[in-house]
């Protein structure tokens, strides 16, 4: 069963989280900050961490882009009682999977956790598969892609994003669409949500951004053809 990292100041907000969580059958570890969380991470082994972002010494923000520049892309679940819609898009575009708002349902939040541990979890190699188009090579067995060779950091929704644009190529699909297929289709998003995905996404494809066109008064469609 996966291991989740618990992060938050508060420890009956831990212990509450905790309780759920191993309920449903999973494994957890705790940390009061951000910094006691990178420590945990570096030890490996961990599947999802759901990140207080009002913390002492580091803050959840911090923790969030320092994992990302660290190149520690283990989902994350953002825990905030801010609900304004630009502490939303800060930790989308720092690398959030998700987030949920205080007071939350721990029920709601257990969902949320199988939601994108379904979503990011290695997948069996029987039903795996490779695409190549052009420059651009994704793995969907180790969950990688490269441009021109190198790889690109792609945190995994943008992976669950972008599988899910070249597994429907040509297609011009909906941000409700996306919404639902990507993020789940219990997940209360915003479209938005998506385009700030696409903007990451598309900022990480490097010379193959292209291939993901906008359709406007739609969406977005994967093109290969559009380098």
């Amino acid at each position: 069963m996966a291991k989740i990292l618990i992060v938050d100041d508060e420890p009956r907000i831990r212990d509450l989280i905790r309780e759920h969580l191993q309920y449903a059958g999973f494994t957890c570890e705790e940390a009061g900050d951000g910094t006691a969380a990178l420590s945990a991470l570096s030890q490996g082994s961990i599947d999802l961490v759901i990140l207080d972002i009002m913390m002492p010494f580091m803050d959840g923000m911090t923790c969030l882009r320092e994992m990302r520049t660290r190149k520690i892309m283990t989902p994350v679940i953002m825990l905030t009682a801010r609900s304004e819609e630009y502490d939303k898009l800060a930790g989308l575009e720092s690398g959030a999977d998700d987030y949920v708002v205080k007071p939350f349902s721990p029920r709601e939040l257990v969902a949320r956790v199988k939601a994108v541990l379904a979503r990011t979890m290695p997948k069996p190699a029987e039903d795996s598969g490779n695409y190549t188009f052009g420059d651009l090579t994704i793995d969907t067995a180790s969950h990688s892609v490269k441009v021109a060779g190198q790889e690109a950091p792609l945190t995994p929704k943008e992976f669950d994003l972008l599988v899910f644009l070249v597994s429907n190529k040509g297609i011009a699909l909906s941000r409700e669409k996306i919404l639902q297929k990507v993020w789940n289709y219990d997940y209360y998003g915003e479209d938005r949500t998506v385009d700030t995905h696409i903007k990451m996404l598309r900022s990480h494809l490097g010379p193959c951004r292209k291939t993901i066109v906008t359709v406007w008064g739609i969406g977005y469609k994967f093109d290969p053809d559009a380098v």
